[in-house]
């Protein structure tokens, strides 16, 4: 039985996603609970990586589940919320077709960026937000946000992995960059077909710095879809992990067959 997770954490004092030896990750303490309650090595596949510092609403990850256990995927979510820290937990599980993968079968994700601009940051936003209490111009953050909108070569505005060649492919498509205030400040939305390497955080920056007024606009649209070689630069204007939030990944309806427990 492959069995999907929907799974929430707070990544204040995790190492990321992505398996590392310090054993201090998502996925690492997900793979252990699994693996200790069959008694066997399982391996968790993540719809994709989040940073340090970065949390999610509602990250997925599928494994298969041994056939000789019996247990539904109700059972799956009651033992491993049973070993999990409190900063993670399995909101929901499912059975979905064997040929479903978190990954490779979703078609769009959606990301949030949490801003508070008050005076003074309250302890309980500490490592949620970022605080930026000098003003920022909302009209130019919503213009410069237009700019990102649609198909585009996101180059320029992602971070490099070490791993890229000449055949990497930096296209991407954001359907949604929007702004909408908060009380303590604002939270931009993003959803697209999928993103780079700390992508949303660079364009958060980038449109950040646009808006406080230290960037010209010009330059985001230089740094657009640019020939091989970047001729025009790329963006280092990362913003911090702590506000980033990963909202939602989005699969076709007919992808997930089964009924997920507890029911949405």
């Amino acid at each position: 039985m492959r069995v999907l997770l929907t799974l929430a954490y707070d990544g204040r004092s995790l190492d990321g996603w992505q398996s590392q030896p310090s054993g201090n990750t998502v996925q690492d303490r997900v793979e252990n609970a699994l693996s200790a309650t069959a008694k066997s090595a399982i391996r968790l596949h993540g719809s994709g990586r989040t940073d340090a510092g970065v949390h999610a609403l509602a990250q997925t990850a599928h494994f298969d589940a041994p056939g000789h256990l019996r247990m539904t995927p109700q059972n799956w979510l009651a033992a491993l919320n049973a070993q999990l820290p409190p900063e993670i937990r399995i909101l929901s599980a499912q059975e979905v077709l064997t040929d479903f993968h978190a990954r490779f079968s979703a078609i769009a994700k959606t990301y949030r960026y949490d801003i508070e601009t008050s005076p003074v940051l309250s302890p309980f936003r500490h490592g949620l937000s970022w605080h930026l209490p000098r003003g920022l111009d909302i009209a130019a953050l919503v213009e410069v946000l237009g700019h990102f909108h649609g198909h585009h070569d996101f180059e320029a505005f992602c971070a490099r992995r070490g791993n890229e060649t000449e055949e990497t492919d930096h296209h991407r498509t954001i359907h949604e960059a929007r702004v909408e205030e908060t009380e303590g400040g604002l939270s931009v939305t993003w959803r697209g077909d999928g993103f780079l390497y700390k992508m949303v955080r660079i364009l958060t920056g980038t449109a950040v710095l646009v808006a406080q007024g230290r960037l010209d606009p010009a330059q985001v649209i230089a740094w657009l879809d640019q020939p091989a070689g970047l001729p025009h630069g790329r963006s280092s204007h990362c913003a911090p992990a702590a506000g980033l939030f990963l909202e939602k990944v989005h699969y076709p309806q007919e992808a997930l067959t089964g009924t997920a427990f507890p029911p949405a």
